[in-house]
């Protein structure tokens, strides 16, 4: 079960006397918030796949098309996120992420009036540049709303949106499809429901704990000293331009760690409706359920690594150990879970293995603290921003990729491989990672 930590200061009272002050919790309620946007951002993103066996009937597509429409959002999804952390660090979170969500919602809504596959296409495309800032501003939040050891709780609050998002858009837009036999109905429900959250957002995010009104001294003083502390342990600033963390091999391979994960997360996100709906036969009211429970399994286990990983490190777990231990059985129990998936054949023993490989695979949700690991607080949106700009090349390329497998080779056993060899490659990207020092830049 999630905890929110709670600490203590000394606030005088008066010329001798001194009384504890319990400090707010106004962190863990932005960041619970972010768990909501970010499920949202899923809800709108995760809808295309589960409708695509409607929309493949109604405008006639073939699976390397469906593939082409599936990635369309990825392309402008990827290309926005640099642009989206530098925003996020000029222009500070709280607007970036008030107007992405209201934009998103937008594009959300009017995808419903698609009278053919290319003009679904442009919606997509503008779902993905107004989605594309969310992250790297959210990274942005971790980076100055939390301490160094409640960063990787804050990383899984904030990523733990995407399987939960996974979880109820499946559930909920399969069901809609069922009620009103319509994918267009679902998708301006969809829309509307988001726009009234970014209007929300707006209301309570606020860009610094000082400025926001809810924040006690209590809870500003802990955070700010646990900064102090922290700024004080890290090297000397360069003067280089941001583009010198490229210099570093644990950038890289932060990088190219988030798309190996994003090569097996999206690779399941897209294609696995189709999965189950071809090979194992499920319909769309057995397809949502499955769907969810796989999705849900991967929210509770992003939680679970989040918590694991804090508690470790308040008791002197260091950072290596910590993070290079959970990532590496992350990564190996996920890589042998997809590998059971190609070689079972009973529906309910997929869905099963499916749910297992997505409880610990979530556990990478962590890679959001690593921003605020490595990189200062001015420039942790630039850094978020360019780790998720790599995973995001898998977003593009992964569902055009399994689409022509699936289509050359007449089954998903390849595509299944693929996704394996992404696993290997996310374990030795995340332990070879230097988490425990911040990058003199």
């Amino acid at each position: 079960m999630l905890t929110l930590p709670s600490s203590t200061v000394m606030e005088p009272t008066g010329a001798d006397a001194i009384a504890t002050v319990a400090p707010s919790n106004v962190r863990w309620r932005i960041f619970l918030l972010m768990l909501m946007l970010i499920a949202i951002n899923y809800v709108d993103r995760a809808s295309i796949s589960v409708a695509m066996p409607a929309i493949a009937r109604e405008f006639n597509l073939d699976l390397a098309t469906q593939g082409l429409v599936l990635s369309a959002f990825f392309l402008t999804y990827a290309l926005m996120q640099i642009p989206g952390g530098m925003l996020a660090d000029r222009f500070r979170p709280r607007v970036v992420i008030a107007a992405a969500t209201l934009g998103w919602g937008l594009f959300q809504a009017v995808a419903a009036a698609s009278f053919s596959a290319w003009i679904l296409v442009l919606t997509r495309l503008g779902l993905g540049a107004c989605e594309a800032p969310i992250y790297p501003a959210g990274c942005k939040l971790n980076a100055v709303w939390m301490p160094a050891n409640e960063r990787a709780r804050g990383a899984t609050l904030l990523d733990g949106g995407v399987p939960l998002g996974a979880a109820i858009g499946s559930a909920m837009i399969a069901g809609l499809i069922v009620e009103f036999d319509s994918w267009r109905v679902s998708f301006v429900v969809a829309g509307l429901g988001t726009m009234l959250c970014g209007l929300f957002a707006w209301r309570y995010i606020r860009n610094t704990p000082a400025e926001h009104p809810a924040v006690n001294q209590a809870e500003a003083a802990f955070i700010a000293r646990a900064h102090a502390h922290e700024d004080a342990l890290a090297p000397a600033a360069s003067g280089a331009g941001a583009w010198a963390y490229f210099r570093h091999r644990s950038v890289w391979c932060m990088c190219l760690g988030w798309m190996c994960f994003n090569a097996v997360f999206y690779g399941l996100l897209t294609w696995m409706p189709n999965y189950l709906s071809a090979t194992q036969g499920l319909d769309f009211s057995h397809l949502g359920l499955s769907l969810f429970a796989m999705f849900f399994s991967g929210f509770v286990g992003e939680l679970a690594g989040g918590q694991i990983a804090d508690r470790w490190r308040v008791r002197g777990g260091g950072p290596n150990v910590v993070f290079r231990t959970l990532f590496g059985i992350a990564a190996a129990v996920a890589t042998l879970s997809i590998l059971g998936v190609a070689y079972v054949r009973d529906p309910f023993g997929v869905v099963m293995l499916l749910c297992a490989t997505l409880f610990f695979l979530r556990w990478c949700g962590m890679y959001w603290a690593i921003p605020g690991i490595l990189a200062s607080r001015a420039r942790a949106g630039f850094l978020g921003g360019c780790m998720n700009f790599a995973g995001n090349i898998a977003g593009i390329t992964v569902p055009v990729i399994v689409g022509f497998i699936v289509q050359a080779s007449g089954s998903y056993f390849l595509a299944l491989m693929f996704f394996a060899l992404a696993g290997a490659g996310l374990f030795a990207c995340s332990t070879a990672i230097d988490y425990g020092r911040k990058l003199p830049v």
